[in-house]
């Protein structure tokens, strides 16, 4: 009896000793919630929690809730719902992003007034655990001001709603023609860091910009090197032009291959998660190819045709852009008689809008004719142009930009420039070396082309 006894002494031992590991693996594996301020200005800050699965099951749903000090509030957030009761504020899941499964992490965020940050944290009843992550001190223009009010009391999306193609026009959602006026960014797989909560303040606000194209290249180390990374880039992309009341354009930045359909399966896979992602917000425009070049309009129509039920079936209501023939030039580059052949063959939807492309420095009367021509057959959107020739480098037009951005303005023909970089080029906006320092407002970082396209985008659209 004394022999068993003892065995089974040992064996509960053995046991004990066997679970505690376990047992300390199960406590470090709890979820975690962490929060991390990603930029900050002169009276308030954007903040970002990131939920992260340390567990072996999946979580189903999960509600982030924390106080703030007396005296900072919350203003316009994403990638979660929000209900508050004082100074007490819970986060919870949207339909599309409440399970997290082992080992992967979410993210939500919001903007904040005030010189406080969240404290208290309890995820899904029990404490955050990740602590708070060091907050970076970002250098940023003393010019910037927070996004949340902008000069004239509404921005771009809160003045204009979703927007529709009426006729030949963009129309807000009270069915009046517009004209958007914006930026576009260089490739995100070079210029990231060009594009940030710092420098799109300064885009918002004292560039005054209405839209942000985000301009993901797809071959040339961009989206078929990593999707996962580039599909994360360009949600959080849209998520701070949203937060800033901008609209944003996915910028599917094929170019070479020519022939879209090359990457028709990749197309596929980006826009349905892009699309199912944002179906709810009213600022997402989709590029869907954005210079198809070497292949015929029936080529072009076929991808369209293809990619935008992709898109329809989860986002019913958003305006798309679809590439021209010859590096979307309407076929002035090349062929020729682009929008004839367009209005004889459109593609088969409606919302589409068709895109033209131009370099002042390159593209003489004859590319601006076609494009005055085109205006009274088709709903036109330019995505892209630059002052200089079509390399995005060299002197500067502005002369002839002039005279396109004026057809434009007589036509209520939305543009977006080319580009707002560092880049060495002299179509990119800033002088070497201010992406890195930070130092985005004002004009003293801003080359040639920079000072004059802030200036056009500055005299906005009557809203």
């Amino acid at each position: 009896m004394r022999r068993i006894r003892m065995a089974l002494l040992l064996v509960g031992l053995v046991t004990a000793v066997a679970a505690a590991p376990v047992a300390v693996a199960a406590q470090a594996a709890t979820p975690t919630a962490a929060f991390v301020k990603i930029s900050q200005w002169a009276s308030g800050w954007e903040g970002r929690y990131t939920i992260t699965n340390g567990g072996g099951t999946a979580i189903t749903s999960w509600r982030v809730e924390f106080d703030l000090p007396a005296g900072t509030t919350l203003g316009s957030y994403w990638n979660a719902t929000l209900t508050s009761s004082g100074q007490r504020h819970t986060f919870g899941n949207l339909s599309w992003n409440g399970r997290i499964a082992p080992g992967s992490s979410l993210t939500f965020g919001f903007i904040g007034t005030g010189s406080g940050a969240p404290n208290g944290c309890r995820l899904n009843g029990q404490p955050c655990g990740g602590g708070t992550e060091p907050t970076p001190t970002p250098t940023v223009s003393p010019t910037v001001v927070p996004p949340t009010v902008p000069p004239g009391g509404l921005t771009p999306v809160a003045a204009n709603g979703q927007l529709r193609v009426c006729g030949r026009q963009l129309c807000n959602a009270a069915g009046k023609a517009i004209q958007l006026r914006g930026m576009s960014t260089h490739g995100l797989q070079w210029y990231a860091n060009c594009a940030t909560s710092g420098s799109l303040d300064v885009l918002a606000r004292e560039w005054q910009a209405d839209v942000l194209r985000i301009s993901m290249y797809v071959q040339e180390g961009g989206y078929e090197t990593d999707p996962r990374r580039f599909t994360d880039l360009v949600h959080n992309y849209i998520e701070l032009a949203t937060a800033r009341g901008m609209y944003a354009i996915v910028d599917w930045h094929m170019l070479s291959p020519g022939d879209p359909n090359y990457n028709l399966d990749r197309a596929r896979t980006f826009f349905a998660e892009i699309a199912d992602r944002h179906r709810a917000k009213n600022n997402v425009i989709y590029e869907i190819a954005n210079e198809p070049n070497g292949v015929a309009w029936s080529a072009i129509k076929s991808y369209a045709d293809q990619i935008i039920p992709v898109i329809r079936t989860r986002d019913t209501d958003a305006v798309v852009l679809v590439g021209t023939p010859d590096w979307s030039s309407l076929g002035a580059s090349g062929s020729g008689g682009g929008a004839d052949v367009i209005a004889a063959s459109p593609v088969s939807a409606g919302n589409v809008m068709y895109v033209f492309h131009f370099y002042a420095a390159s593209h003489d009367d004859y590319y601006l004719d076609t494009v005055r021509a085109a205006a009274d057959r088709l709903p036109l959107f330019v995505t892209e142009f630059g002052t200089q020739d079509y390399s995005g480098d060299g002197p500067n037009n502005f002369t002839m930009a002039q005279r396109y951005l004026d057809l434009f303005a007589s036509r209520k023909i939305s543009w977006v420039n080319w580009n707002f970089s560092d880049d060495f080029r002299s179509g990119a906006v800033f002088t070497t070396g201010t992406c890195a320092a930070g130092q985005f407002g004002g004009t003293g970082r801003l080359k040639e082309a920079g000072v004059w396209i802030r200036d056009r985008i500055r005299t906005p659209d009557d809203f």
